[in-house]
């Protein structure tokens, strides 16, 4: 219990009436008869706020929030008592949350409510928990305040953000996809599927021309086939200490999760399996299934899943995987390439692609390049962008490797990842090549 403004003043006051009674005894008795009511008044305050209870509280909070997105929180508050109550409320919010809002004072009339509410926004992924409602209470004459504090647990689940997931539904629906960056290449009537008979059209190639058919109705018709449906696509996500790396307000981490949502989203439209597997670092696997209900599961695998100290082991990770997955797939290998990666990397993707298609997304990191654009005034301002650029160039090897031993790859900034593997799918659906 701590003593409020008003009693200080009270106290202020009452040292100025000591000061004039002694300057005038005649004031000596009315500085006395003061100095009791206070002290008087002051203990039957005091009690009075010991004894008072803390309001009722209820806290609305959506159960799942996505990553770096503002929420909002409501804290519906209940006097049950007989007097009108002051106070002021805290909310307990979590670690990895940031609010703004609080705390927030009010009044309420005896059996009254008031919504207050504030805006949280998550900046870790994982299961949060709200502890408890703390309420400084104002006693009736306004000089002390009580702080109470009322248990109230609520749980919610911050998952990646999906927003990317959202804009693609809509752009897909309004046919603008190249807003995004996705290319949709089209080549009338040509896929590995077979989808339809249908009249021949300018510009067909004579080898879709269907001759029986043709024959038996009298005029050409042309065989038109569709993409592959029903392949897998499995991701190989790097959960060590690289994917630490932040370039903007997401760590790569997040940012491969989100590259994964999306392909995920694609692949599952097109009609394909998607599963994942994790490695250098808390391992989970998800086995490839078709339907829109496999993003889900694939949200609930990763959540919470965050990045280790651990440095990547490709190898380990490849002899898992292929213990794991029988069925040819086209398997998206997401880490971030290092110069010293070749010994390691070469011979799991090798490994890999003996039976399957892999295609290898690495993340460029934007310090390095903004280290080379700082301006040079001294000798260590030298030495770091000389050694900059050796480090770059020693990593560009490392990926020309890749590249050079027929594995798909991608480098590219974080936040041009997304678009990149989709275009990447695509293009391979398109290819026939899984």
């Amino acid at each position: 219990m701590t003593p409020t403004r008003r009693l200080f003043i009270a106290l202020w006051l009452l040292a100025a009436l000591g000061l004039a009674a002694a300057l005038w005894p005649a004031l000596a008795t009315a500085w006395v008869y003061a100095l009791v009511a206070l002290a008087v008044l002051a203990l039957l305050d005091g009690l009075a706020a010991w004894r008072m209870r803390p309001p009722a509280v209820e806290r609305e909070l959506a159960s799942s929030l996505p990553l770096g997105v503002r929420r909002p929180v409501t804290l519906r508050v209940h006097n049950p008592g007989r007097r009108r109550l002051a106070f002021e409320v805290f909310d307990h919010y979590p670690e990895g949350v940031e609010a703004r809002g609080l705390p927030q004072a009010a009044t309420l009339e005896p059996d009254h409510f008031v919504e207050l509410g504030y805006r949280i926004r998550p900046v870790e992924r994982g299961e949060i928990l709200f502890p408890r409602v703390q309420f400084r209470l104002v006693s009736a004459l306004g000089l002390w305040r009580r702080s109470r504090q009322v248990p109230l647990e609520s749980r919610a689940q911050v998952y990646p953000n999906f927003a990317a997931v959202s804009k693609y539904i809509l752009l897909a629906m309004d046919n603008r996809l190249s807003q995004m960056g996705i290319l949709k290449r089209r080549r009338r009537g040509e896929g590995q599927d077979f989808h339809q008979l249908r009249e021949y059209r300018r510009g067909d190639s004579p080898r879709q021309i269907d001759w029986k058919a043709t024959s038996r109705m009298r005029k050409l018709i042309a065989r038109e086939y569709q993409d592959e449906r029903d392949q897998e696509v499995v991701f190989l996500v790097d959960c060590g200490h690289r994917m630490f790396t932040r370039d903007d307000a997401l760590s790569h981490f997040d940012h491969t999760l989100n590259a994964l949502l999306l392909l995920s989203y694609v692949a599952l439209r097109q009609g394909d399996a998607v599963g994942l597997g994790t490695f250098s670092g808390e391992q989970r696997w998800l086995r490839p299934a078709k339907g829109q209900g496999q993003l889900n599961h694939i949200l609930n695998t990763v959540y919470d899943l965050q990045p280790t100290t651990q440095a990547p082991d490709y190898a380990q990770a490849a002899t898992q995987f292929l213990a794991r997955q029988k069925k040819r797939s086209l398997v998206v290998v997401i880490t971030n390439l290092r110069d010293e990666d070749s010994d390691d990397l070469l011979p799991a993707l090798h490994l890999l692609k003996k039976r399957h298609l892999v295609l290898l997304a690495s993340m460029q990191e934007r310090a390095l390049d903004d280290a080379l654009h700082g301006e040079v005034e001294d000798f260590d301002d030298a030495i770091r962008v000389a050694s900059t650029h050796r480090y770059l160039a020693s990593r560009r090897r490392a990926f020309e490797d890749v590249q050079a031993s027929g594995i798909l790859s991608l480098d590219v900034p974080p936040d041009r990842l997304s678009v990149s593997l989709v275009n990447s799918y695509l293009d391979i659906k398109r290819s026939g090549s899984l």
